[in-house]
């Protein structure tokens, strides 16, 4: 026990001393953002090819706006692309023209996005259990630094997370514009002084210090500085960052970059009932106008050059189609993003149901006669829960969709954790921790605990959770099914070791938690999930990027380097049976995308009759389909086979009898 006090004494001190050094404060941050950062997002992000099929076509768009100069349309193997609006390809040619067209620079603009959001959420929890200490007269430098170093890491360590922010796609450039835009909303409409309402407890308490703007001066009413902020003609600086972030997620997604936000802050204003109030003080026609400005030229440019083909492709197809049919075969029951949250966000995702149960959301009153900064918890997760309703309605359904409630779904875990940690830097008072823990809503289990049931029960289905993982990876080469581009992928898996590690890992992270639950240890559990998740990745995740690289993503590679070097001017190349972008973006060459082997032979007949030139063809395709193609031997010269893929020249013909007919 006195261990374990004089442990807990030297990290408050620790603390104590950055809160001082204000240099020293910003230094440790800083580094702690640039460590977690590095470990999700940085640590080997262009040491793998492209992945097939998305990831691609991004990146050849992208190569093409850069190559053509055209910045306005884009481009993939010599058709429009208007799945998604210009920001994403904009992105990665600026990335291309620095590093080079590199792998690294294709994932480089989800990277930072990623970075530059979980930097938003560390200021925000940071300024936020700030104000949470002025009100209640306290200094806690431990528990904000800690708050806010676990909001960084859960926010970032985590598999729906890293993936997309490892993914050169725009699905992270719009979860980093729309979560940094909700973030900085927040940021605003707390910010703003004369907000209490009647009937808020303890609230006389509060000192107007630590905005996130500046005051007009330290000792001015509160009513002046209202006044002042009132007549200003333009919104703060926060409500700014969100105008000009909402325009950013526009421009990368198109109409749920503000529809989405809008919806989210509407329901939150409108439940706690400040909607006309926070309008005003948004300025909110002047926002709608900066959005306009930023966003609208360049759609009003792409459509003036394509017409109602990009209206009814980009409007019509992928925002309208996909949100009320299933658009490309991407359709999944009523309960996929249940499945989606619980192992998008694992392992902390069993905490979730008691994070959200914790604020009471549906006392009404309550919430609406606090402070506005002690409304965050309530944000949190009226933005959690309208993304995953927005999704769940709609028809069309992909786990990246919900990338955008990963931020809120980490600050409610944070802040469930958050609560378990001392609420004074005194050890011995023990007593006022209690009792604010009661105010809270927590009802404790008997005197010998300190935990409130619904979280104990949670911490038990942490450790089932981690368990079933265990097995479950154990097993992955039973459950998985087959890839046609690695014909023995089962035997691959089961002797890289790889499922034997994850179980371990997960197995070891059970077994601490449910000790650290007999030990009544509670503030250390996430701490153990955490750890767990960083050895999940480094030894697990990465290796099997990796793996998987190998051996589905390197033939495809290697092949485009023969294709560059064997093939002819003008002569045509034929992918068979499938579809690889990776290649496009690899060989630089036109792909004639073809579905069937009689189809292929029939194309191939047609280009002999023209008298093309060169008098032949390049196919790539997988062995099986180039098989049914029944070609003799001297139809065609072998150039490489690398993996499941074969590499063909087939020349032109003039047939002598039937027999030489490729058909």
């Amino acid at each position: 026990m006195r261990m374990k006090l004089s442990v807990k004494h030297t990290v408050d001190q620790w603390f104590n001393k950055i809160a001082k050094n204000p240099a020293l404060g910003v230094t440790v941050s800083i580094l702690w953002l640039i460590l977690i950062g590095w470990i999700a997002f940085g640590w080997n992000l262009g040491n793998t090819g492209l992945v097939d099929e998305t990831e691609p076509l991004f990146a050849e768009a992208s190569r093409q706006m850069f190559v053509t100069g055209d910045w306005i349309t884009p481009f993939f193997n010599g058709d429009t692309r208007f799945d998604k609006p210009a920001l994403v390809y904009w992105c990665q040619a600026i990335a291309y023209a620095i590093f080079g067209v590199n792998e690294w620079a294709v994932r480089l603009p989800s990277a930072i996005a990623a970075l530059g959001l979980i930097c938003l959420a560390f200021y925000t929890i940071q300024w936020y259990t700030t104000k949470q200490d002025d009100l209640e007269q306290v200094s806690r430098p431990t528990r904000r630094y800690l708050t806010s170093f676990m909001v960084a890491a859960l926010m970032a360590l985590n598999p729906e997370t890293i993936i997309w922010a490892r993914t050169g796609v725009s699905d992270m450039l719009l979860t980093g514009c729309m979560a940094s835009a909700l973030l900085s909303f927040f940021l605003g409409y707390a910010g703003k002084q004369g907000s209490r309402e009647q009937g808020n407890r303890g609230a006389e308490l509060i000192t107007n210090t630590t905005l996130p703007e500046a005051a007009p001066t330290a000792s001015a009413p509160s009513s002046e500085a209202e006044m002042l902020s009132t007549s200003a003609p333009f919104p703060n600086k926060w409500y700014l960052a969100f105008y000009v972030l909402i325009a950013g997620a526009i421009l990368t997604k198109g109409p749920v970059g503000i529809v989405l936000p809008g919806l989210i802050i509407a329901a939150f204003l409108l439940y706690v009932g400040k909607f006309r109030e926070v309008l005003r003080e948004m300025r909110f026609l002047m926002g709608i106008l900066i959005i306009l400005g930023l966003s609208v030229p360049w759609y009003a440019l792409v459509i003036s050059r394509n017409g109602w083909n990009y209206i009814n492709s980009f409007f019509g197809y992928h925002n309208l189609d996909r949100f009320t049919e299933v658009v490309n075969g991407h359709s999944a029951p009523w309960y996929f993003y249940f499945l989606v949250v619980l192992l998008g966000f694992a392992p902390y995702s069993v905490y979730l149901p008691v994070s959200i149960l914790r604020l009471k959301f549906w006392q009404r009153s309550h919430w609406r006669s606090l402070e506005r900064f002690q409304q965050f918890g309530l944000f949190a997760w009226f933005w959690f829960a309208s993304v995953f309703g927005f999704f769940t309605i709609a028809v069309t359904k992909l786990p990246s969709y919900v990338l955008p409630l990963m931020p809120a779904a980490a600050i409610l875990v944070t802040l469930l954790w958050s609560d378990l940690l001392p609420k004074t830097d005194n050890p011995n008072d023990t007593v006022t921790q209690r009792h604010k823990d009661t105010e809270r809503g927590f009802n404790h289990l008997p005197a010998s605990s300190s935990i409130p049931p619904l979280l104990f029960w949670s911490g038990w289905v942490n450790v089932v959770f981690l368990s079933f993982l265990a097995t479950a990876l154990f097993n992955i080469s039973h459950i998985l099914g087959t890839d046609p581009a690695i014909s023995n992928f089962h035997e691959l898996i089961q002797r890289s070791g790889l499922p034997l590690i994850a179980a371990v890992i997960w197995l070891v992270c059970a077994v601490l938690v449910a000790g650290l639950l007999l030990s009544r240890r509670w503030n250390y559990i996430t701490s153990i999930n955490l750890i767990g998740f960083v050895a999940f990745l480094i030894f697990v995740l990465t290796p099997t990027s990796f793996f998987i690289d190998r051996e589905r993503q390197l033939p495809l590679r290697e092949l485009s380097a023969v294709i560059l070097q064997a093939k002819q001017p003008d002569e045509e190349l034929i992918m068979l049976g499938f579809k690889k972008p990776s290649v496009v973006f690899y060989s630089h060459i036109h792909v004639n995308y073809l579905g069937f082997p009689q189809q292929a032979v029939e194309h191939i007949k047609n280009q002999a009759a023209k008298g093309l030139k060169p008098p032949s063809v390049l196919v790539l395709a997988e062995q099986k389909k180039f098989l049914q193609m029944d070609l003799q031997p001297d139809d065609y010269k072998s150039l490489s086979t690398k993996g499941a893929y074969n590499l063909v020249r087939i020349p032109f013909k003039k047939k002598k009898n039937e027999k030489m007919d490729i058909s």
